[in-house]
């Protein structure tokens, strides 16, 4: 007789929300996530399993000021956009984004496979700050707006995938 798991103890699927996330300025859907730490009842780190299906992006391409970010690429072949250049990845990658750095980036999967990634960061600060250097109208309704960041030099890729 098997014993019972203990609630911190869960697969990812069954902690997985529905696919429906996108920015309230956009109906274009972004990757499907399970809030592992949160579900699991951490409540220092932020870390989600993260599924990204064919043409779609993880998030708009953005910085942080006080949040660092990790993203480790677990199945698939997604590109990393970091300040308007794509960069492919495969299963093992690791890619790091330390916080105030102003290094914009997001997750596209222009393959025509499912991309999982295991993300890890910071919880939530009430005082960082996040710059969407490709949708200023976005970031203008932000309180939480970055308004001077490290500037960056910028490459011409648009930051969208290509079926967008």
């Amino acid at each position: 007789m098997s014993k019972q798991r203990p609630d911190f103890i869960r697969h990812w699927r069954e902690l997985e929300g529905e696919d429906n996330e996108h920015y309230p300025d956009s109906e274009v859907l972004m990757s499907i996530g399970a809030p592992l730490a949160r579900q699991l009842g951490l409540t220092r780190l932020g870390i989600h399993h993260e599924r990204l299906l064919p043409g779609r992006r993880m998030s708009y391409p953005h910085a942080e000021r006080l949040e660092e970010e990790f993203v480790y690429v677990i199945q698939g072949s997604p590109d990393v956009w970091i300040n308007g250049e794509l960069y492919p990845l495969t299963p093992g990658d690791a890619v790091a984004f330390p916080a105030g750095t102003g290094i914009c980036h997001t997750f596209i999967n222009n393959s025509e496979a499912e991309a999982h990634f295991l993300v890890v960061g910071e919880v939530n600060k009430p005082d960082n700050q996040i710059c969407y250097p490709l949708n200023p109208v976005y970031e203008a309704t932000r309180e939480d707006r970055w308004l001077n960041p490290p500037e960056q030099n910028m490459g011409d890729h648009n930051g969208l995938p290509d079926k967008q």
